[in-house]
């Protein structure tokens, strides 16, 4: 079972309990109707990114779906939150990528989407056998990677949201 799509996808959900609140993040997300099956991060070769319109289109209620999950909770007053996947996509149609999971606290969109982004391509760089300075700063970084020929995509999805006051 190896699949030929993915999507990114994306939802905040907040609730009194726990169990209530990742159920409205998964509506938020519209991947609710499904049986979702936590797996690790390996994109099979050849297996295409698509639309999130596009992917949605294609699940149908009580499927089985497999995910690669970032997700992360509060119940602290005004606390900032955050999950984010990374992808980082290999050239060549026999090589396989990666995605990531960053979950962080105190951390915006931006910072945490570049984290998220960086990991999935360092993993991805070290599997390759590309030499790179991890103190480089990510956008350097992220430029030479792409420039090397040997990785072609990475993007990240991020959901962040604060605590509520109550």
């Amino acid at each position: 079972m190896i699949p030929k799509y993915f999507f990114l996808t994306k939802g905040v959900g907040k609730y009194k309990e726990q169990l209530q609140s990742f159920e409205l993040a998964l509506r938020d997300a519209g991947i609710q109707h499904c049986n979702i099956v936590n797996v690790s991060s390996i994109v099979p070769p050849g297996c295409k990114l698509i639309s999130r319109e596009r992917g949605l289109k294609m699940v149908k209620p009580g499927e089985i779906t497999f995910i690669v999950l970032a997700r992360n909770s509060t119940n602290e007053p005004h606390r900032l939150i955050a999950a984010s996947i990374g992808v980082a996509i290999p050239s060549g149609k026999n090589n396989y990528g990666y995605l990531s999971e960053h979950h962080s606290y105190g951390q915006p969109d931006d910072k945490a989407g570049d984290y998220a982004e960086d990991l999935a391509a360092t993993m991805l760089a070290t599997t390759m056998g590309i030499q790179f300075d991890s103190e480089t700063a990510w956008d350097e970084r992220k430029q030479f990677f792409k420039t090397s020929g040997l990785i072609i995509k990475t993007a990240n999805i991020t959901q962040s949201a604060t605590g509520d006051k109550n």
